[in-house]
């Protein structure tokens, strides 16, 4: 099974009477996408903030570049997702679900909703009561095999920036609790900080993407018989990251971070798969 992650990507609007901006944007935009869905995977995952702020123009700017891709496309919600609109509008824009599980005899894939709705003043990510006890549920039925969970809000105190305000999903949710209950190995993936981390808590690996606006990249994820591989595929394409400068001037609601791009340790991790102990 082979996965690719995109970290916040924050399509947005733009102002045409500013000269350059909507031509920056289309290439940026055009060619990042291109390239993610370029790449031969079992599922395109991106990681919330698909959108800068999440009003219908951005929402059917960004589907336009992905529909008719014919890839298994999974947009995770996040905080910027459901600023402008209710949360089933911009679900019904991309067809997806809320939260849901896949299961397959490699692995399980745990798609979450951290994302408070339509709350500009709280952007930390919340849980409620419905969605952790069906995690709870999926957490028992993955049993020994690898359990891979995907969210926008990093779990609190793991990943860079996840200890700041808002950073994470509220530490007064259980979530790591619920995780902890896992037999064998899990890995979380999320975005949010805007910053690259990989941290090792117990039989857990978090991984953490940076915005593609700071730093053009991806992850692909391989699971094999023995082991999960998270790899970078980097951008290097100096057109892309004059057109990222550009967006960085003009667009409202997002600041580049020069610290985005985390040490090799944060790039790329290897899981080994082991038999879980006998009970």
């Amino acid at each position: 099974m082979r996965m690719a992650l995109m970290g916040d990507l924050h399509y947005h609007y733009v102002d045409d009477s500013i000269p350059g901006w909507r031509e920056a944007r289309d290439r940026f935009y055009g060619t990042l996408l291109d390239r993610f869905l370029g790449i031969e995977a079992d599922w395109h995952i991106s990681l919330g903030d698909l959108t800068n702020f999440g009003t219908p123009a951005e929402l059917e700017g960004v589907y336009g570049l992905i529909r008719g891709k014919n890839r298994r496309f999974v947009h995770v919600l996040g905080n910027h997702d459901l600023y402008a609109m209710p949360r089933d509008y911009v679900l019904g824009i991309g067809g997806g679900q809320r939260y849901h599980a896949v299961e397959t005899e490699e692995a399980v894939l745990a798609f979450l909703d951290t994302a408070r709705e339509q709350n500009r003043l709280d952007w930390s990510g919340h849980v409620d009561e419905a969605q952790l006890t069906w995690l709870e549920s999926v957490v028992r039925a993955s049993g020994s095999r690898p359990l891979l969970v995907f969210a926008h809000h990093p779990v609190h105190d793991t990943t860079t920036r996840s200890t700041e305000p808002m950073g994470s999903i509220t530490p007064e949710i259980d979530i790591r609790g619920v995780l902890a209950s896992k037999r064998g190995v899990g890995l979380y993936f999320n975005g949010h900080t805007h910053v690259e981390s990989i941290a090792r808590q117990g039989n857990w690996t978090f991984v953490q993407l940076a915005a593609c606006l700071d730093v053009p990249a991806f992850r692909i994820v391989t699971l094999e018989k023995d082991e999960i591989r998270v790899e970078a595929f980097d951008l290097d394409d100096g057109t892309l990251l004059a057109d990222a400068r550009v967006l960085h001037r003009y667009m409202p609601h997002f600041k580049p971070k020069t610290d985005a791009r985390g040490g090799e340790k944060d790039r790329a991790v290897r899981v080994g798969i082991a038999a879980a102990p006998a009970r």
